[in-house]
């Protein structure tokens, strides 16, 4: 789950609602309302056991993945588009953060789209159940950072341009990541326009993510 631009495909977007004082309204999915195209990876030891960005422990043989702005809870259906194969699986973790890639699958997940072997696959992504993906906050992380001063530097030097800029911590199993994200913004689409801003003004490489917390 370590960023560039993933050829993406989707269905007609909704305008998301604004948000209201009492936070983001959660509404279902529509199955099918959402289709993403792109590369796939798998991710298993050494964060088999480790936490996942919504708070599980990550088995790499249950049928999760990692992905970047889908909510959590989400089950996907995966084809590979090599040999036809599907698998679903439900979003539990964030990323990946690798230039081109839509989707982290777990081990299990990937054996059964047959792409452990290559590493990698161009995959379809269809939306089958949870809360609607157009609904929520997004922002824009621009750095990963193992020392702290790193990401408070870059941190401060945004502030100036930039609001808010907030910095996620990320317990990786190589050891902490300090995450730097810009913005707070209440549509995707609106991320991408800062992401591409970002990475036109500020020369970073930019990945929009659903804001969790």
């Amino acid at each position: 789950m370590a960023g560039g631009c993933a050829h993406r495909t989707y269905t007609p977007q909704p305008p998301a609602p604004p948000p209201s004082s009492a936070g983001v309204e959660r509404q279902p999915a529509v199955p099918g309302e959402y289709v993403e195209q792109g590369v796939a990876s798998w991710y298993g030891a050494p964060f088999d056991g480790h936490r996942t960005s919504n708070g599980e422990i990550y088995d790499m043989h249950q049928f999760t993945a990692a992905h970047r702005t889908l909510p959590f809870g989400a089950v996907v259906r995966v084809t590979n588009l090599r040999n036809g194969k599907q698998t679903e699986v439900r979003i539990n973790d964030r990323g990946p953060f690798v230039a081109d890639r839509v989707i982290d699958l777990s081990l299990s997940a990937a054996q059964a789209i047959d792409m452990v072997g290559p590493g990698t696959a161009p995959v379809r992504l269809e939306l089958i159940s949870g809360s609607s993906p157009w609904v929520g906050f997004f922002g824009v992380q621009v750095g990963a950072f193992q020392l702290e001063d790193n990401a408070e530097r870059l941190r401060t030097r945004l502030a100036m341009s930039y609001s808010p800029v907030s910095i996620s911590l990320y317990d990786s199993p190589d050891g902490p990541f300090y995450r730097v994200r810009v913005g707070r913004l209440p549509s995707e689409k609106a991320a991408h326009q800062l992401a591409s801003e970002l990475e036109s003004n500020e020369q970073l490489a930019a990945f929009v993510v659903r804001l969790d917390d």
